[in-house]
C-alpha cells in the first residue's frame, strides 16, 4: 500500500517526550488494503513515530471509534475488571 501522501499526525498529548509516540492517518478511497480490510474504502492507519517505514496497523472507522471509546472509558487500564 502506498502511503507516501498520507497525512500523519501525532496526538496533542505527545508533549515533552521527544515526540516518540504513535501517529495516525485517515485514508480515503483505499483500494489495496491489506488482508481482511480490503473491502473498506476508508481506513485509519497507525504507525510508530520512531519507525515511520516500519509496520502499520489498519482499522476501519468503527474499529477505531471502539478503541478510542475504550481508552476514554479506561477499559485498557491495568487491573480493569470490565
Amino acid at each position: 500500500m502506498d502511503l507516501r501522501r498520507a497525512q500523519w499526525r501525532k496526538s496533542t498529548w505527545t508533549g515533552d517526550n521527544g515526540g516518540n509516540c504513535v501517529e495516525v492517518a485517515e485514508l480515503k478511497d483505499v483500494v489495496d488494503a491489506p488482508g481482511h480490510k480490503a473491502e473498506h474504502p476508508e481506513l485509519i492507519a497507525v504507525r510508530d513515530s520512531k519507525d515511520p517505514e516500519g509496520p502499520k496497523l489498519f482499522f476501519t472507522p468503527a474499529e477505531w471509534d471502539a478503541f478510542i471509546n475504550g481508552v476514554k472509558a479506561n477499559e485498557f487500564d491495568r487491573g480493569h475488571q470490565g
